[in-house]
């Protein structure tokens, strides 16, 4: 059967259907909210408003998959603060699941009208592999429950169709910078509340009473251990310093590309993007995670070099990216400068931190073992499991664990590594560690041939930045543990940015058209 206002024109508000549904919901609702009022239920008040709002998004989302996109990157970094102040309610943490799998429902019928543009990731192959792998272990016999391997199964491939999707987003050059404008927007909100946070310490943005199972993400402190000072590790929306600290590095990444998109292509919003990354600066010295603190200055110094290596010579702008460069080396010092200056207690507590466990000279240096030793150990010690060839099932020592095993009941597994490699011949086997491998060598060799082609060109600063977040996050951070692979702002922030590298070739190719013609820069509709 054939629903025309559905499957052609997708104006899902003009269906009868649809309106009778939200009049019986807007009943319902009204109902339980008068309840809710007499009893004084102000929980249970959110909770629906909460539902209603969400059925909007789902009925907009429909309507037009692109503004959906943006509904669920803004859900996807604002649910964590929804979360701690609503008890660790798991339906809050599965409600972005249900928005991007109404995204992919919404693009899949935009594709089938052909008013998309796809294509073929040239690295479909060995991620295909991984992925038939990944489904063929949520049935291995040492798993003691199937539930773990749908964790796993969401875990690792839940948010790969974001790779489509992104790359049909990218229409024009123009909505690419609302794009990383709307980033730019909620990275500001997120990173102010974090600097604000880690001066105030845990009583600010988090509840008087978190959920046991977040109280300790949201009050942990560090110690440095020569001097003693104390320096608390703020979560800004979030329930974890961790996932805060993984938002500021992609945060840091994705702004210094793109103000270097805009230093060679755009005068307008340079001065915001300098004084985001400024502030991005200031809130990852004062994050409390030397982890975070050492790969943003890495990234940075190299994306320095790269930027010089790939700007436009013949065009003799080479000029510009060193202004870039120099730039963020000035926005790094102000940063330090202001705070230095005005909240000197919380920056000099964090330093004292950072330098008594990083310095090779300190009688206390962690920096060895943190890198290298530790990491290695782990990941050594997952061929001490007599299943090693074979692993113990995907998802069975994944983040959430305690969640299923409480949930549903299931006997939790007495196994695991903190080495992510590790994690991975532990749940996979060998074959899940060389199959890792293979996807990610074949990510890394596909996108770096896009960055070579964009060399020269104003979108090569973003081309190189994406290539080093999905080379920095398949190989080295998820040597040292599978926690941020597994992180959901990541893992989307992966995918979503994997598709809008690939695209670039096409928006500066249309770009470039439109500058020769004169035309503005429009893209029909092509299924590849």
């Amino acid at each position: 059967m054939r629903f025309p206002a559905l499957a052609v024109h997708g104006n899902y508000r003009r269906n009868p259907l649809v309106v009778l549904g939200f009049i019986a919901l807007f009943v319902f609702a009204a109902d339980r909210a008068a309840n809710y009022i007499v009893a004084g239920d102000m929980i249970g008040l959110v909770y629906l408003a909460l539902v209603f709002v969400g059925c909007a998004f789902v009925v907009r989302i429909l309507n037009d998959w692109r503004k959906g996109l943006y509904f669920f990157l803004a859900w996807l970094l604002f649910e964590d603060l929804a979360r701690k102040y609503l008890g660790n309610n798991m339906a809050i943490y599965f409600a972005k699941d249900v928005l991007v799998a109404v995204v992919y429902l919404s693009f899949f019928l935009a594709y089938r009208r052909k008013e998309v543009t796809t294509f073929r990731p040239p690295f479909l192959v060995p991620l295909l592999l991984f992925v038939w792998f990944g489904v063929m272990q949520v049935f291995n016999p040492a798993s003691t429950n199937i539930i773990y391997g749908v964790l796993g199964l969401k875990l690792f491939f839940y948010y790969m169709p974001l790779l489509l999707v992104s790359y049909s987003f990218l229409n024009s050059e123009k909505e690419l910078r609302r794009f990383f404008f709307a980033n730019l927007i909620l990275a500001t909100i997120i990173v102010s509340l974090g600097v604000v946070q880690a001066i105030l310490g845990h009583t600010f943005l988090n509840p008087a009473n978190p959920a046991a199972e977040i109280r300790e993400l949201s009050t942990l402190y560090r110690v440095a251990p020569i001097s003693g000072a104390i320096s608390y590790r703020p979560t800004s929306v979030f329930v974890s310093d961790g996932r805060y600290g993984n938002f500021l590095l992609v945060s840091c990444l994705v702004i210094f590309g793109f103000s270097g998109y805009l230093l060679l292509r755009h005068k307008r919003g340079r001065s915001l993007v300098f004084l985001v990354f400024g502030l991005t600066v200031a809130a990852i010295l004062l994050c409390a995670s030397r982890g975070i603190v050492l790969w943003s200055i890495g990234s940075v110094l190299v994306g320095s070099l790269a930027f010089v290596w790939g700007a436009p010579w013949r065009q003799r702008e080479v000029l510009r990216v060193l202004r870039n460069v120099q730039r963020a080396a000035i926005g790094m010092g102000l940063a330090v400068v202001i705070l230095l200056a005005t909240f000197p207690e919380a920056l000099l507590s964090r330093v004292a931190f950072y330098t008594e466990t990083l310095s090779p000279s300190s009688s206390a240096s962690e920096l060895q073992i943190r890198t290298w030793d530790y990491p290695l150990r782990n990941f050594l010690g997952a061929f001490a499991y007599e299943r090693w060839p074979y692993g113990y099932g995907i998802g069975t020592t994944s983040l959430g664990t305690q969640y299923v095993s409480r949930i549903f009941h299931a006997k939790p597994a007495v196994i695991g590594v903190e080495s992510g490699f590790g994690t991975l011949v532990v749940e996979m086997g060998v074959g899940g560690l060389i199959l890792w491998f293979v996807m990610g060598f074949a990510i890394l060799i596909s996108a770096w041939r896009v960055v070579k082609k964009l060399r020269g060109s104003p979108w090569f600063p973003l081309a190189f930045v994406i290539f080093w977040y999905a080379g920095l996050l398949l190989f080295p951070m998820t040597f040292n543990g599978m926690q941020p692979y597994e992180d959901y702002v990541l893992n989307a922030y992966l995918w979503l940015l994997l598709g809008i590298l690939f695209r670039l070739p096409s928006i500066a190719l249309s770009a470039q058209y439109a500058t020769v013609t004169g035309l503005p820069q429009t893209y029909s509709p092509r299924i590849a």
